[in-house]
C-alpha cells in the first residue's frame, strides 16, 4: 500500500465512520478499486478505526470527562454512573460476537462487494424508516434506557458486517426505539470507544508476539492514521448536527445508490 492509497482510504474511513454510510463497506470498495489486499488491509483497518476513536474523544471531550469525573470521583450512584452502566450493557452483544465469532466475522472481509452492496441497502432501509417514523412521532422521545441500550447494542453487533453502517444502524435503531434525536448520536459514538480500543489492543498484542503479521509500511500507516483522525473530527461534529436536524434520508439515498452499484458490479 502506497502513501497516496493510505491517504485516500484514511479519508474514506474518517468520513464514513461517523456518517451513516458504512466505513467498513467503503473501505472494502476502496480497497477493491485500488487493488490493495493482504494482511496489511486488516492492520490498516484497525489503525484507522483507532484514529476515529481518538477523534470521537476530541469532539466529545467535555462529555467524556464529565462521565469520567462523575463515575470515579464519588461512591454515590449518580447519573454519570447510570449512563456508563448503560454503555457497558450496550457492549454485551458485540463482546459476545468478538469473543465467539471473531474469525467468522473477519472472514467476511475481502470476499467481494456483493455482501457489501446488500448490507448498504439494509442500511438505507433502516435510515429511511427511522426518519419517517421519527417525523410521525408526536412526542419528543426519551433518554436512553437500559432496554434501549441492549437493543442498540444488538444493532451494533449486527453492524460488524461490511456495508452495514455501525453509526447508521445504531442511530436508526435508537430512533426506532423512541430515543431523543439529541441523545442517540452521542450514545452511538460513545458506546463504540471501548470495543474498538479493546480490539486494537488485542491485535497489537498479537503483532508484538508475532502471531499476526503485516506488510504495512510506516509511512502509509502514519498518513492513513492522520487522514482518518482529521476527517473523523469533522465528520463527528457534522453527524451530530445532521441527526438533530433529521436529514438522514439523504444518506439513505446515497447508501441505496452505492449498494445497488456494488451489487451490479458483482453480478454483471
Amino acid at each position: 500500500m502506497s502513501w497516496i492509497e493510505a491517504l485516500i482510504l484514511g479519508i474514506v474511513q474518517g468520513l464514513t465512520e461517523f456518517l451513516p454510510v458504512s466505513s467498513s463497506g467503503h473501505l472494502e470498495i476502496g480497497q477493491a478499486l485500488l487493488g490493495t489486499s493482504g494482511e496489511e488491509n486488516l492492520t490498516f483497518a484497525i489503525l484507522v478505526h483507532v484514529a476515529t476513536v481518538l477523534s470521537t474523544l476530541v469532539v466529545l471531550w467535555r462529555e467524556v470527562m464529565q462521565l469520567f469525573g462523575g463515575t470515579f470521583t464519588t461512591l454515590k450512584w449518580n447519573k454519570e454512573k447510570n449512563y456508563v452502566m448503560k454503555i457497558l450493557v450496550s457492549m454485551i452483544p458485540v463482546f459476545i460476537v468478538g469473543v465467539f465469532f471473531k474469525d467468522q466475522v473477519e472472514a467476511l472481509f475481502g470476499n467481494g462487494l456483493l455482501l457489501v452492496g446488500i448490507c448498504l441497502l439494509i442500511t438505507a432501509a433502516l435510515l429511511a424508516l427511522s426518519e419517517w417514523l421519527q417525523k410521525r412521532r408526536q412526542d419528543k422521545g426519551h433518554e436512553v434506557g437500559y432496554k434501549d441500550a441492549i437493543i442498540i447494542g444488538i444493532a451494533q453487533a449486527c453492524a460488524v458486517l461490511p456495508g452495514l453502517s455501525r453509526s447508521g444502524t445504531t442511530i436508526a435503531t435508537g430512533l426506532l426505539c423512541g430515543v431523543k434525536k439529541e441523545s442517540v448520536a452521542q450514545f452511538s459514538f460513545l458506546m463504540v470507544l471501548i470495543p474498538i480500543l479493546g480490539e486494537a489492543l488485542l491485535d497489537g498484542m498479537k503483532l508484538a508476539k508475532g502471531t499476526m503479521t503485516t506488510d504495512l509500511d510506516a509511512v502509509p500507516a502514519v498518513v492513513g492514521f492522520l487522514a482518518a483522525f482529521i476527517t473523523g473530527c469533522l465528520a463527528c461534529r457534522f453527524m451530530i448536527e445532521i441527526v438533530r436536524r433529521q436529514r438522514l434520508v439523504w444518506f439513505a439515498i446515497y447508501c441505496a445508490i452505492i449498494g445497488t452499484t456494488a451489487i451490479l458490479a458483482t453480478v454483471c
